[in-house]
């Protein structure tokens, strides 16, 4: 029996809707400027461009209904994302195989410290500790392909406090899922337990203490989280 010199971290783990098991998170992938709209909101050409990718960690991933509002920062923004959670991997995937290693879909929530993450932007500096801080990506639970198959349209909405911020359409990606799964495996090995988080359309913007935030994609429920 294998001796650890410390206490081992424990699996992440988010909840398969409507079953008693719980998807292990391997590793998070995060797609960056996959809608048009919000390419452009943030200061950049709509065209596409090859796919550019930052990873938040496992252990980011919350399944609370609440989103403590970070420290050293004050202005922290939502974007609303779809979930896509892998079953199997590999390398050099084909476009045309990949939706075969995607276990399920769900709703999450890429949480920004943007006044930290743009410092970071203008110092050439990696995007972690604007993306990558404690429960900065929460999400609901995963939902099988067998019951709700690949979706590739429907609509996007994040409220907040009743009111539309976010708003789109899934089949408004500029890389599709797909087209994600083939473009990352070409960079790294993909394996069950991956994830990736299919990007955000425009209408980000700030939440403060006691916001009541509420994601929904057309079949895939909703997601209600307050900031605390």
């Amino acid at each position: 029996m294998t001796q650890y010199a410390i206490e081992t971290p424990p699996v992440v783990a988010i909840p398969v809707a409507g079953q008693d098991t719980l998807f292990p998170v391997r590793r998070i992938y995060c797609i960056g400027r996959n809608y048009a709209a919000h390419a452009i909101e943030m200061g950049h050409d709509p065209d596409r461009e090859d796919p550019f990718f930052f990873q938040k960690n496992p252990n980011n991933l919350t399944t609370s209904d609440t989103f403590p509002y970070p420290p050293h920062t004050s202005d922290v923004h939502h974007e609303a994302e779809m979930l896509v959670a892998l079953k199997t991997g590999g390398t050099n995937i084909p476009v045309e195989s990949a939706l075969d290693h995607v276990f399920g879909y769900g709703l999450a929530l890429d949480m920004t410290r943007r006044d930290l993450q743009g410092i970071a932007k203008k110092a050439g500096r990696p995007w972690e500790i604007g993306k990558a801080f404690e429960q900065s990506a929460p999400c609901g639970p995963v939902h099988p392909v067998s019951e709700v198959g690949h979706p590739d349209q429907g609509r996007v909405e994040l409220k907040v406090n009743g009111e539309v911020r976010q708003e789109g359409d899934l089949n408004q990606m500029i890389w599709k899922v797909p087209e994600m799964i083939s473009y990352l495996s070409e960079y790294f090995e993909l394996a069950p337990g991956d994830v990736i988080l299919s990007g955000t359309p425009s209408g980000v913007g700030p939440v403060v203490k006691g916001d009541q935030m509420e994601l929904s994609i057309d079949g895939l429920g909703t997601l209600s989280v307050v900031v605390a």
